[in-house]
């Protein structure tokens, strides 16, 4: 069986933003996950186009997708379109957090 898409958000999961310390996928960062036999192109943004740490966190997105079994490639796209807000973290967690 191929790598699956919740294989993917599954190590996602690990990756972390630094200042909400939540991770990408609850925080509604990654916004599409395609995959074609072994390669992976995730589209994903930030919480913010001037996020100081944008160069690490594509970094550790591409190294969790690597280290799934079965990804040869990764690519990962930014984009801002449309802009991440609050209403993309997940319901339960908006609301623990007070949003």
């Amino acid at each position: 069986m191929g790598v699956t898409e919740k294989d993917i958000q599954d190590v996602l999961r690990a990756v972390k933003d630094p200042e909400l310390n939540l991770d990408l996928v609850v925080l509604g960062l990654i916004y599409d996950i395609e995959i074609t036999d072994c390669d992976v192109h995730i589209v994903m943004s930030l919480t913010s186009p001037m996020c100081p740490v944008a160069e690490q966190l594509v970094s550790e997105v591409e190294a969790s997708v690597l280290a799934v079994e079965g990804v040869t490639t990764c690519e990962v796209e930014l984009t801002f379109d449309p802009p991440w807000t609050p209403e993309r973290i997940a319901p339960l967690i908006r609301s623990s957090l007070g949003l």
